[in-house]
């Protein structure tokens, strides 16, 4: 976009249901009306709102190798996402942006790559799957580390079931407590990380989740090898106008909006909130 201040209308193209239950999460999948591209880079964000109600700040959950659109997991917590959710297929939204620094891709060419995410934190994950399966012969061995409260709480079931069935990647899904019909791994997504054991051989780790989950997972990456350079995360719950001037994701001498919002846990360990 020319003008990453100056919203743009978008036109719904499609809502599906990604989680159900008391936190229901809705994948939005928009098209510019104006035909433009969005022109982001992989683990930025945009201001997703509508007219007369508001804005927040969404990270953006489809890759820039995905051409034509783009694709917003959206968790119903407040006025804005409430109305978001009452949207409906052919609806216009407003987006400006993209904001924030990105994942830098282009330096993890050649080494394995380590996803692990937790609930709506596997939605700034995502496109980074999705660019590697895009540029497959670039990277390495990929492993998707996902774990969330329940089944119903696991975003993109089925293409991650479908990833299962592949040789592209490896994935390992997980949920907090035991249910009927699971069969996979039941517990933590840190403890599924010390089950899976990645080694930190040519690797880079991702982690995006609950701080909490964020804090273990990087304390038992630590403990598998991983140096401070291999591991990155992204801080995006604080991220309120996007330009780094109403102050509310500073943290130490950063704004998480044009800073970040993504981070090497080099950088993010020397910051005093975290």
């Amino acid at each position: 976009m020319k003008n990453p201040y100056m919203p743009e209308i978008a036109k719904i193209t499609e809502i599906r249901d990604e989680a159900l239950g008391e936190r229901p999460i809705i994948t939005f999948k928009v098209a510019f009306q104006n035909g433009h591209d969005f022109n982001h880079k992989v683990g930025q964000c945009a201001m997703v709102g509508i007219l007369g109600i508001g804005e927040s700040m969404i990270s953006i959950a489809s890759s820039p190798t995905k051409k034509g659109y783009l694709e917003f997991s959206i968790m119903k917590m407040g006025k804005v996402t409430s109305a978001l959710h009452a949207c409906e297929a052919g609806d216009t939204i407003s987006i400006r942006g993209p904001y924030g620094n990105g994942f830098p891709l282009h330096e993890w060419k050649g080494n394995n790559i380590v996803t692990i995410g937790g609930g709506i934190g596997q939605a700034p994950l995502r496109p980074i799957i999705q660019y590697i399966l895009d540029n497959r012969g670039d990277f390495g061995q990929l492993d998707i580390i996902y774990g969330a409260r329940t089944s119903n709480d696991l975003c993109f079931k089925n293409e991650l079931f479908e990833l299962e069935k592949g040789k592209d990647a490896k994935v390992h899904l997980s949920i907090d407590v035991e249910e009927v019909e699971w069969t996979k791994f039941v517990g933590f997504v840190p403890d599924n990380l010390l089950k899976i054991k990645p080694s930190p051989k040519n690797t880079i780790a991702i982690t995006c989740g609950p701080v909490v989950m964020i804090k273990y997972v990087i304390k038992n990456l630590l403990e598998l090898g991983f140096s401070d350079q291999q591991i990155f995360t992204t801080l995006e719950n604080r991220m309120k106008c996007g330009i780094g001037k109403c102050g509310r994701c500073n943290v130490g001498p950063v704004y998480v909006c044009k800073d970040g919002p993504v981070f090497s846990y080099a950088t993010l360990k020397n910051l005093p909130e975290f």
